[in-house]
């Protein structure tokens, strides 16, 4: 088995709602603070590229280390252009889970933190099959879901993906709640987070079917 890559102690932080990244996961991002530019320059500049997606706890515009959560995931800057103004677009490639220890103090203009991986070595491993993944009944769910939602997308492609680019890619993508996509980024494995976005389903579709909100 291939050796997992050595992770570093300290993660630059960039915290956004509603914003989930999951291992082996792309994510598109548009940087435009300058707090968060200069964290994409110091990221650009070390040999990990490394940048750590953490959700907030509330929408509020505050953001401070009491109203994030404590499991995040850690990207790659796997690809990144910088526009003629000097913002960035930059695309995350999600390498591993992580949870934040402490706040690192110190004059830095964005959020660092002391971060450990211990508990989550399996996300840089090959994913285990899912035996009890029924294909045909997924997407019969999902289909009712979507529409429901108002939701397209390129079905044909997204049957012929696999199953951790379908699972982690909705979990990312549904327009679930922030307490319900850190669920899913917490779940301990593929299988787990499958169940979870079944239960979700199930949970909008009843409540639609209720005459409750959408």
């Amino acid at each position: 088995m291939k050796k997992n890559l050595e992770l570093p102690e300290i993660l630059p932080i960039f915290p956004l709602p509603g914003a989930l990244l999951l291992p082996k996961s792309r994510l598109p991002l548009h940087i435009f603070e300058p707090k968060y530019l200069a964290m994409v320059d110091e990221a650009l500049q070390n040999s990990f590229r490394l940048i750590g997606m953490l959700q907030t706890k509330q929408t509020s515009a505050v953001i401070d280390k009491e109203n994030l959560y404590d499991i995040g995931c850690a990207g790659r800057i796997s690809n990144f252009s910088e526009t003629d103004d000097g913002r960035y677009m930059i695309t995350l490639s999600g390498v591993s889970r992580f949870k934040v220890l402490k706040v690192v103090e110190g004059f830095s203009p964005y959020i660092k933190a002391e971060v450990n991986w211990r508990d989550f070595s399996e996300d840089q491993e090959k994913t285990k099959i899912d035996n009890g993944f029924d294909r045909d009944s997924f997407f019969s769910l999902l289909k009712k879901y979507f529409a429901v939602k108002g939701l397209k997308t390129d079905w044909e492609s997204l049957k012929e993906a696999d199953e951790e680019i379908i699972v982690n890619s909705l979990s990312m993508l549904c327009p679930f709640d922030v307490e319900e996509k850190q669920a899913l980024l917490e779940s301990k494995n593929l299988k787990e987070r499958r169940k979870m976005i079944n239960t979700l389903m199930e949970f909008s579709l009843h409540v639609g079917a209720k005459g409750g909100l959408q």
